[in-house]
């Protein structure tokens, strides 16, 4: 397959940013968070695998509305109606599968991204050989109590006071508390600074973020306030490894349940790793993603 980037044209016209990296007949393919965030802490992903004796064709894509894909006019209602939707993103997924032309394949989420993943090995699982959630809850309900509780951990009351003044009037682009946000950023995020996921400048993906989750990670103001998909992890029949962080925004209690509900599940966690794990501590993630792949390939991985 063709290693580097190549455009992909959806049945809908848009365009999607993907590239592949890395050589061998396993694949995996990954989808990253926001929604509207992007494709970058997956770029050396087969590299990471590499180091730990795993030889994987890593597929990653900039999903429609994010960084070098096409972003469509949401301010069209008619286009976010279509396009702003749980069922474009999953049934996006399986597009692009087609498009690159893979099957029996690994699929890998973060965030946003590991809601997808559940989705789509409800929907889509005979495609897969394993699925891996990284970072993702099954309720969203106990996402807001948990980034409620990191709050108290490292602010003052007085600002948690403050952000909640902001947030009941909408005044997210207050820089007080822009500041406030940004500390819980570095502690529960992104806690390797300088984080290398700063852009100069926004090249995209606000708007799809901001009609799901809001303005920030600790707010959910958007649609996904009404994802709960716990009913449905039943369903979920390939091997999967769900991995968290240590000292993330999602709760390990409800990491716990999922691992308890999906039938053949493994749950690892990150020592000082925030929510985008992966960089914060790339070794124990990347071995734990692949002694995985390693296990499910060799027929012998077993869930919890």
């Amino acid at each position: 397959m063709k290693q580097g980037t190549t455009i992909i044209t959806l049945d809908n016209g848009y365009h999607l940013w993907t590239n592949t990296q890395g050589t061998g007949t396993i694949h995996l393919l990954c989808l990253h968070g926001g929604p509207g965030g992007n494709h970058e802490y997956w770029e050396d992903t087969a590299e990471q695998l590499q180091k730990q004796g795993l030889d994987v064709q890593v597929h990653m894509y900039d999903q429609l509305g994010s960084l070098y894909s096409d972003q469509p006019d949401y301010s069209d209602p008619e286009v976010a109606n279509k396009y702003l939707t749980y069922e474009y993103f999953l049934d996006e997924v399986e597009e692009v599968r087609q498009k690159l032309g893979i099957d029996q394949f690994y699929l890998i989420g973060q965030s946003w991204g590991g809601l997808l993943v559940q989705e789509y090995a409800v929907k889509y699982g005979d495609h897969l050989k394993g699925a891996i959630i990284s970072s993702m809850v099954d309720d969203i309900d106990e996402y807001v109590a948990s980034v409620n509780r990191r709050r108290q951990e490292v602010l003052p009351q007085t600002e948690i006071d403050f952000m909640r003044e902001c947030e009941a009037k909408n005044d997210y682009a207050n820089q007080r508390y822009q500041d406030d946000v940004q500390i819980l950023n570095i502690n529960f995020v992104d806690r390797k600074q300088p984080s290398k996921l700063y852009h100069l400048k926004d090249l995209g993906g606000t708007a799809v973020y901001n009609a799901f989750q809001g303005d920030n990670e600790f707010v959910i103001t958007g649609k996904l306030k009404d994802w709960h998909f716990r009913s449905e992890l039943p369903k979920i029949k390939v091997p999967t490894l769900l991995t968290f962080g240590e000292c993330e925004t999602m709760p390990l209690d409800t990491a716990r349940t999922m691992q308890k509900l999906i039938p053949n599940s493994r749950l690892v966690t990150t020592p000082n790793g925030g929510h985008h794990h992966m960089v914060d501590n790339p070794d124990v993630y990347y071995k734990h993603l692949a002694d995985f792949i390693k296990e499910v390939e060799a027929g012998t991985f077993k869930g919890e």
